[in-house]
């Protein structure tokens, strides 16, 4: 069994709040938040399939911790907009994280998907990063594509956030897995808010194992969907984006889905 434990710490690193469990630890902090206070997950295994609530109403995300501790900055400001404008507010906050079961981890679901996923690199997994994001802005980082949120018929703030490209021709996001999986199937929710918005014809999809293949892609406000031979992969990588042949300079990508199961 493994030894759970969160804190929430303070800038200067005084610890706010902690608690501690086997297998399952639950804290409840009732204080407001500061800025540079930080969430501390820490774990007694490594390499380990946990289920982790970071806020209550951000909901919870099956991730893969790869060392002892994860570390989640509080947003606040800019860095907050691009969040439901219920987390982290007021003075009761709960934070929970268990370890998954074995039908949690052995099912078919969107490897892609978490919720508590940030813009550092972290040992966290999966986690989405890009080579460029508009303006560095919260509202259009590469986070935003794994988040769940698939609200695509505008752009800005929450629930409409998404990866923007700054109008970059070699722009492309990667999802680390951290681990090896069997992937299948991608769905793509494009931002469709037109006409403010562009839209891409073609994307190169890159895997890991070195292979690559061209999708065709349409204006479209539904989700882009394509089904493949299964591939064992720790990452995946959209580029070369080809946008279409409109006024708007304007794509952007609001969710990524890619699905299969554990390898």
């Amino acid at each position: 069994m493994a030894e759970l434990s969160l804190k929430v710490l303070h800038a200067d690193g005084s610890v706010a709040c902690t608690n501690s469990h086997k297998n399952e630890v639950i804290l409840h902090y009732n204080h407001a938040y500061v800025e540079g206070d930080l969430i501390v997950l820490e774990s007694s295994e490594k390499d380990i399939y946990l289920v982790l609530q970071v806020d209550d109403a951000l909901g919870s995300a099956f991730v893969y911790l790869k060392t002892n501790s994860y570390s989640y900055v509080v947003p606040f400001g800019e860095k907050k907009v691009c969040y439901s404008p219920k987390i982290f507010s007021g003075e009761h906050h709960l934070i929970t994280a268990r370890v998954a079961t074995k039908e949690e981890i052995a099912g078919y679901k969107n490897l892609a998907l978490n919720v508590a996923d940030q813009h550092e690199e972290s040992n966290c997994y999966p986690h989405a990063s890009a080579n460029v994001e508009t303006r560095g802005e919260s509202v259009f980082a590469a986070r935003n594509a794994i988040d769940g949120v698939k609200a695509n018929t505008l752009h800005g703030e929450w629930p409409f956030a998404s990866w923007g490209i700054n109008m970059q021709d070699d722009a492309k996001i990667k999802v680390d897995f951290g681990r090896e999986v069997v992937t299948d199937k991608i769905i793509l929710y494009t931002r469709a808010d037109f006409p403010h918005d562009n839209w891409w014809t073609k994307v190169t999809v890159e895997f890991s194992d070195g292979t690559e293949f061209d999708w065709k892609l349409e204006k479209s406000y539904d989700p882009h969907t394509i089904t493949f031979d299964k591939k064992k992969i720790t990452w995946i990588c959209l580029k070369d984006l080809i946008k279409a042949d409109d006024p708007s300079p304007f794509p952007a990508l609001t969710q990524i889905e890619v699905y299969g199961v554990e390898a």
